[in-house]
């Protein structure tokens, strides 16, 4: 799915919005503001998603996040995170497009802990609800197909599949679904969860998605900004493989030297 690529240089778009950066960084869990503000800047990052119920985003006698990441400089994508319900999640977002006039957002709706599995029932609930109220939906849900296309197909305006479950770190698990997905919708397609390390966000690339979004593998990190520089190279290093095109996988050898036409 290359079609994202446009005149002018390799951008993904959007909701009609274009961006340089392939890496979609989130605000949560990192120990300051101060540290969030420097690891974004460090990711090249030009979207970031906002956890609409726990960043303050309002309450101006405690730290804003605006006052460290400008909604000036970056897009905002407010976020689901937190909700286990369809209502919950609908209600969560047109809050925040109430307090901010955010129309761009993402939705999840979770299932049960330990595992955190999209709730697909309730998401395409709660994505139909959102469609019909004006809302630009980018939706994080299962690596399944099936689903992504229901999604596609009711408004949303990107897919955001798990690669494995929230923080854990494990790195892309079903790679045929994820390239399934890629390969059955016209939408922007986005690994979102499980990133662990930049091989991660390479190897999500190399599958041919149009972003990556990273949260808990940069906050969690011993050096956040180090980690987000990492990403970064990352997610760059696979995209250019992926518009090189690697070689096929085959179970046996070829020589990189001609065998014929040796000198005896």
């Amino acid at each position: 799915m290359d079609g994202s690529v446009q005149q002018g240089g390799d951008v993904w778009t959007v909701a009609g919005r274009s961006f340089s950066s392939r890496l979609v960084v989130g605000t949560g869990k990192y120990k300051d503001l101060e540290t969030t503000a420097a690891a974004i800047e460090a990711s090249g990052a030009e979207m970031v998603t906002v956890a609409v119920r726990r960043v303050n985003l309002s309450d101006r006698n405690a730290p804003m996040l605006q006052d460290y990441v400008s909604p000036k400089r970056y897009t905002y994508l407010p976020n689901t995170a937190g909700c286990f319900t369809a209502d919950e999640a609908v209600r969560t977002l047109r809050l925040a497009r109430e307090a901010g006039g955010w129309n761009l957002v993402k939705l999840e709706v979770l299932g049960p802990p330990p595992l955190l599995y999209p709730d697909m029932a309730a998401t395409l609930l709660a994505a139909e609800a959102l469609v019909k109220d004006g809302f630009e939906v980018m939706v994080y849900c299962a690596d399944d197909p099936v689903a992504a296309k229901k999604l596609e197909d009711m408004g949303c305006v990107a897919i955001m599949p798990l690669g494995a479950p929230i923080g854990s770190g494990l790195g892309v698990q079903n790679p045929l679904m994820i390239q399934s997905i890629i390969e059955t919708v016209k939408v922007p397609v986005l690994v979102d969860a499980g990133v662990g390390t930049a091989w991660d966000a390479a190897f999500a690339m190399e599958l041919g998605c149009d972003a990556v979004l990273v949260n808990s593998a940069i906050a969690l990190a011993e050096d956040p900004v180090l980690m987000a520089q990492a990403m970064k190279h990352g997610v760059e290093a696979g995209r250019l493989a992926f518009r090189a095109g690697r070689i096929p996988r085959k179970g046996f050898a070829t020589a990189s030297s001609p065998m014929s036409g040796l000198i005896r």
